[in-house]
């Protein structure tokens, strides 16, 4: 799949707005269509044609990464209503664009007044950050937060999944994450934390 969204391309934002547009319009978001089963992996949203917002940019990372675009996954909390609490992590994704740097994207998924397209440099997310308890992290991670893999692999339905969605929370504009951040060098197998020099790392 990744070589047909490549097919044709002469640039890597070309392949990345395919890659985009497949997983935010082909894929089906879990809740919107009450679609069963769960997924989390990658291959499995590609198989059901189906996931929650973290499974799809599980699954745009995975596009992306098979293109040699370096991808990373990225978090905001936000309310589970129009205003919270609860509230919940939603999941979206950073990539690296040769002219543009660190770019992020938003594939879960166009609603009624939800929203997101690929306007390099400019980011149009699904979701603005409207309330003090919300937030918007600015981190970049190689892999799924542990609690949001939990949340999709020890539930069997997308309602088991709504009642459960994983969250953290917010302390004076600080998030309680205590995992290291990263960035994610595909080309070179490197991985960096903020204000920390790259190292090489043997995965």
């Amino acid at each position: 799949m990744a070589a047909e969204l490549a097919e044709g391309c002469h640039s890597d934002e070309e392949v990345a707005k395919r890659c985009f547009e497949f997983v935010r319009d082909s894929i089906q978001h879990s809740w919107d269509y009450r679609k069963n089963p769960v997924t989390c992996k990658a291959s499995e949203v590609l198989i059901h044609g189906t996931g929650y917002c973290y499974a799809k940019s599980h699954l745009l990372a995975a596009l992306l990464r098979a293109n040699s675009i370096p991808a990373g996954l990225c978090y905001q909390r936000l309310a589970v209503g129009t205003e919270g609490p609860p509230y919940c992590l939603h999941g979206l994704n950073a990539i690296y664009l040769k002219n543009h740097g660190w770019y992020r994207i938003d594939a879960r998924g166009n609603k009624p007044g939800v929203v997101a397209k690929f306007t390099p440099p400019t980011e149009t997310l699904a979701f603005p950050i409207v309330a003090d308890s919300e937030s918007d992290f600015p981190e970049i991670w190689a892999e799924p937060l542990p609690l949001v893999v939990k949340a999709l692999t020890q539930n069997e339905t997308v309602e088991q999944v709504f009642e459960s969605l994983p969250d953290i929370e917010v302390i004076q504009g600080r998030s309680a994450l205590h995992r290291k951040p990263v960035e994610r060098s595909i080309n070179s197998n490197i991985v960096a934390s903020p204000g920390c020099r790259a190292e090489p790392r043997d995965d």
